[in-house]
């Protein structure tokens, strides 16, 4: 899966996801350390205890990545370096926090691919109940993502796509990534991209149709700027 989405961005599979009609489930993060990270969801709810991330890495599947829902929290951070080791040690392929890490420096030095909302010296100073579902779903931002689903992480953040849907999705974003490398390369080679989207017809087209879209008139033109 990680070698697949070597060649792709998050980019290229939320675009992917629009034109499947999938829905697109996005949240901006962080790398702290690795770029990128591709794997089926290990989710984790944190409730102020490390005892959860090791609950959830005695059912790890090797290359699962462990999400974990800390109701987007900025008061404490809550994975630490030895949380990101004993990942690491379990054949886990990353981490996707819905919240603050620590540690930063050793996490770096791990070299476990983490993603975060930023990094906070202090831990967490509370411990609430653990919810009965705390290892089978995680809500990250206004999404809640479960084992059915795979996430895919880079420099611009996280995307979450039915694991059912995957092939498709790559397939379409390799699609629409070969689309956007050739509209580069024409662009550098002088030709606009104005040009290339035909984007004189566009306005033309528009003018006598005001309801005329650009990116209906792209997907005639089997543009792939926008989606």
């Amino acid at each position: 899966m990680l070698e697949r989405f070597a060649g792709l961005t998050t980019a290229h599979v939320a675009d992917a996801c629009v034109r499947a009609g999938v829905q697109v489930r996005t949240v901006s993060l962080t790398a702290v350390a690795g770029g990128r990270v591709a794997g089926r969801v290990l989710p984790a709810q944190h409730v102020g205890s490390v005892d959860v991330f090791l609950e959830a890495f005695e059912s790890a599947v090797e290359g699962d990545v462990l999400v974990v829902d800390n109701g987007g929290r900025r008061d404490e951070a809550c994975v630490g370096d030895l949380a990101a080791l004993e990942a690491a040690a379990a054949g886990v392929a990353g981490i996707v926090i819905w919240g603050l890490h620590r540690d930063t420096a050793d996490i770096a030095a791990i070299g476990l691919p983490v993603f975060s909302l930023g990094a906070l010296p202090t831990g967490p100073l509370r411990l609430d109940p653990q919810p009965a579902d705390a290892l089978s779903r995680a809500t990250i931002g206004e999404w809640t993502v479960t084992r059915d689903d795979v996430v895919l992480a880079d420099e611009d953040g996280a995307v979450f796509v039915p694991a059912d849907r995957l092939e498709e999705l790559f397939g379409l974003a390799e699609t629409i990534r070969d689309t956007e490398h050739r509209q580069a390369d024409e662009i550098r080679a002088g030709r606009s991209l104005r040009s290339q989207v035909s984007f004189t017809q566009f306005l033309e087209r528009r003018a006598a149709d005001p309801s005329l879209t650009f990116r209906q008139h792209l997907r005639a033109v089997r543009g792939a700027i926008e989606e």
